[in-house]
């Protein structure tokens, strides 16, 4: 009986699919969001809030099946967010990487570059462990998946990944790390086209003038650049359960005070662990509307969330466990900007746990309706992120268990 209850919640729970639909305007998000707050919570008045897991929505949402290996899709329905339009390649047939190599130019059936290059819809999954380097930056075309569950993939040692004016992409676990520039070479990014490239920053993902983007359950660590960055105008993007590691400039969200483009975007960053070996950025962000909330932060040596040229960040129900540096104990840090300009942020913390003297330094006039902008799901208390971040970074899924 408790399982038909859980189905039922959860129905009442999934997000509208949208599979193609340009990137609302923020106050047309403001809407939805607050729309389906308000469902979610009738729902837990009418059926109490079940979960076979830890509390956390997306990881409830498809966790606790027993038979996820033949219900990989269901992955397309649980996203939550900004992104959580993100489809990937859910209405595609599965594609299957057969073969670690990579050719940069005429990749070969079974590889993963082959697979997120064609133009059609898919859903890309890996026959069994491997390494895959590449030799130059993964350029990705829209509404593909790449799904790492049931097995150990590593893209590393070489360029990583890059999501340039395209739509619609998941990325679930898969372990990204030392990540190096790419470039000055011919890539291929379509079946019928490839280009020149010029030198690559060395990010572990790049989101480039892209929309409808999810990246869930990754492990990230020691890349070139940043490990996530989202620059030039790209927007409607969540950022989840995530174990970031070992790095100095961990993520970026907007590529420059003078590019006022970006001041329209819009990222929620959730559940995820921000863990050893991080100094800065967590993330760095500009002009747009930041979500930060449930995330567990157990190392920095600068700070921890950061900005410039007047971005809203709405901080919410995170863990801060601040380093034991005295000069450190500060989580945010207005950047490249006199105090009588960076007053004027909308920066809040709400429900956040300051741990070891750590402190949060708001600003702004707390107007509701930028707060509104930076809102994307219901926080849930602080001190319930252990669990909500347990299962951070890349899962050890097993066909026929609960991964």
């Amino acid at each position: 009986m408790g399982i038909q209850f859980s189905l039922i919640f959860l129905l009442f729970l999934s997000p509208t699919f949208i599979s193609s639909s340009p990137v609302q305007h923020p106050e047309l998000v403001v809407q939805e969001v607050n729309e389906s707050i308000n469902n979610a919570t009738m729902a837990r008045r009418n059926l109490g809030f079940l979960s076979c897991g830890t509390g956390n929505p997306i990881d409830d949402c498809w966790r606790c099946d027993p038979n996820w290996e033949k219900n990989r899709k269901r992955l397309a329905n649980c996203a939550i967010g900004f992104g959580k339009n993100a489809i990937g390649g859910r209405d595609g047939k599965f594609y299957v990487v057969t073969d670690p190599s990579d050719d940069a130019v005429n990749p070969k059936p079974g590889t993963l570059r082959y697979g997120v290059i064609q133009k059609e819809p898919l859903w890309i999954v890996f026959k069994r462990d491997m390494v895959i380097k590449l030799k130059q930056e993964l350029m990705m075309n829209s509404f593909k998946t790449i799904d790492g569950r049931g097995v150990n993939v590593h893209i590393a040692g070489g360029p990583c990944i890059t999501i340039q004016y395209v739509t619609n992409i998941i990325i679930h676990g898969i372990n990204i790390h030392d990540c190096k520039r790419g470039g000055n070479a011919y890539v291929r990014d379509s079946p019928t086209h490839f280009g020149w490239r010029t030198i690559s920053d060395g990010d572990g993902v790049s989101i480039f003038g892209g929309s409808h983007v999810w990246v869930d359950h990754c492990s990230l660590s020691n890349c070139q650049d940043g490990l996530i960055d989202a620059i030039h105008g790209s927007t409607a993007i969540t950022i989840s359960n995530n174990y970031l590691t070992h790095h100095n400039k961990v993520m970026l969200l907007g590529h420059s005070d003078s590019y006022k483009q970006d001041k329209n975007m819009q990222v929620t960053i959730a559940f995820n662990h921000f863990g050893e070996g991080l100094v800065q950025r967590m993330p760095r962000c500009r002009h747009g509307y930041f979500h930060v909330v449930n995330n567990d932060y157990t190392h920095w040596l600068m700070y921890a969330i950061g900005g410039s040229a007047n971005p809203t960040i709405n901080s919410q129900g995170n863990r801060f466990l601040a380093p034991n540096n005295r000069d450190s104990k500060e989580v945010t840090k207005h950047e490249d900007a006199p105090q009588s300009q960076w007053k004027n942020w909308n920066w809040r913390s709400e429900g956040d746990l300051m741990l070891n003297g750590a402190f949060f330094t708001p600003s702004g006039t707390g107007a509701s309706s930028s707060y509104a902008k930076a809102s994307s799901l219901g926080a849930r208390p602080s001190s319930l992120v252990s669990s909500l971040t347990s299962g951070s970074g890349v899962l050890n899924c097993k066909k026929g268990k609960r991964c």
